[in-house]
């Protein structure tokens, strides 16, 4: 979903002389082809979400978006920004959205050009809860969470930084209907020509704050103990998968992450729960944030990959300040099938090309062209270029 949250020339990336001979790429388990959720991957490298902000105003997808996606369609796997499900679930300026019948013709010019170039693409699913603020909702309201709890600090609005708002606590009976937003948002991404969904319950948004208990002390059946709230979380899968085949979803976790004020001294025992509590739904994959670059709470010893797959028999992406050789180790273990890669995809389009051939990576980039600049939107976004032997 994102970067604090933590990332013209196409034929170099689909040269596939040069792409199935190299030696390299024979002696890489990284760069592998990998069957998920019925999907053919050409490799196990992922584009991490993260959040670019060029979508402007209206939140629809544009042709500059498919531009930046279709110049990283050599990776196995691409994961969207996190888009907003709702009115109600934005809370960062210019990011897309997928309510919306424009919105879901602006993603189908993405997922077109994507799968012209041989790629599959997820889009992930946003809802930001506490971490909204009220100038991004509709007539200036608070935004809502499990809890009233406010995040510490301020937040980025078009009217520059604010503190963050003390949320609303939604009501219980309140719940179903944001359940149902993600739902239709699902079905929307698949109707924009996603190849599936992931549902973004990491970084202390709306699905993690439901789950942990820094950010949730509901009375109701959605707060206290573990399984209450895990509760959010398994309606959301289930209202999802009632309408999306379970192959085409995704979830994304952080158990170790500090992001948004999260980190909860039962963390070991609700993320073993929550993924526990996965085991019936087959999903297509899980998406662990396992790596500390992002921030770790230090409430305990780091959440592992290698604790996820002693819980997950499914394919496990791991994320967080990888390289080539940290990843091949991952995968060489068996505690993780895919690598997401986030920053290292924001200057290096061709990040496929140059784990296989030794190429250099650029460098990574300034935090000022992270999400952009209205008057020119394509600096540090599309205009790095891929490696020139």
């Amino acid at each position: 979903a994102d970067l604090t949250h933590a990332v013209s020339s196409f034929s170099r990336l689909c040269d596939p002389a040069r792409s199935s001979t190299s030696p390299q790429r024979m002696a890489s388990s990284l760069l592998t082809p990998i069957t998920v959720g019925g999907l053919q991957l050409a490799n196990r490298v992922v584009l991490a979400p993260m959040t670019r902000a060029r979508s402007g105003t209206t939140r629809i997808p544009n042709a500059l978006n498919a531009e930046y996606y279709t110049q990283r369609a050599s990776a196995g796997l691409i994961v969207t920004e996190a888009t907003g499900i709702s009115l109600q679930g934005n809370g960062w300026q210019d990011a897309p959205g997928i309510y919306s019948q424009e919105q879901i013709e602006g993603w189908k010019q993405v997922t077109s050009a994507v799968h012209k170039k041989g790629g599959k693409i997820f889009l992930q699913l946003w809802h930001m809860g506490r971490a909204s603020h009220s100038v991004f909702q509709p007539d200036n309201v608070l935004p809502v969470a499990p809890s009233a709890i406010a995040i510490k600090g301020e937040t980025h609005t078009p009217s520059g930084k604010l503190p963050y708002d003390t949320p609303r606590a939604l009501e219980t009976a309140e719940i179903p209907g944001v359940v149902n937003d993600y739902k239709q948002a699902a079905i929307n991404a698949i109707t924009a020509g996603f190849d599936g969904v992931e549902v973004h319950g990491a970084n202390g948004y709306l699905i993690d704050q439901f789950l942990q208990s820094v950010s949730n002390t509901r009375t109701d059946q959605y707060g206290g103990s573990i399984e209450n709230r895990t509760r959010f979380l398994k309606e959301v899968l289930e209202a999802i998968l009632s309408a999306v085949p379970a192959n085409k979803v995704g979830l994304r976790i952080s158990p170790n992450g500090a992001f948004n004020d999260m980190g909860s001294p039962d963390f070991r025992e609700l993320f073993t729960h929550v993924i526990k509590t996965l085991e019936p739904y087959n999903l297509a994959y899980l998406h662990v944030m396992d790596g500390l670059g992002f921030g770790f709470h230090k409430l305990g010893e780091p959440f592992t990959l290698a604790d996820a797959r002693a819980l997950f028999k499914g394919p496990i992406i791991g994320n967080v300040g990888y390289t080539k050789e940290t990843a091949e180790a991952a995968i060489a273990s068996g505690n993780a099938d895919l690598i997401a890669f986030g920053r290292p995809y924001i200057t290096s389009p061709d990040l496929v090309d140059r784990f296989a051939n030794g190429w250099p990576l650029a460098e990574d980039p300034p935090y000022s062209v992270w999400y952009g600049d209205r008057a020119n939107p394509t600096k540090g976004y599309t205009d790095y270029p891929p490696y020139k032997a």
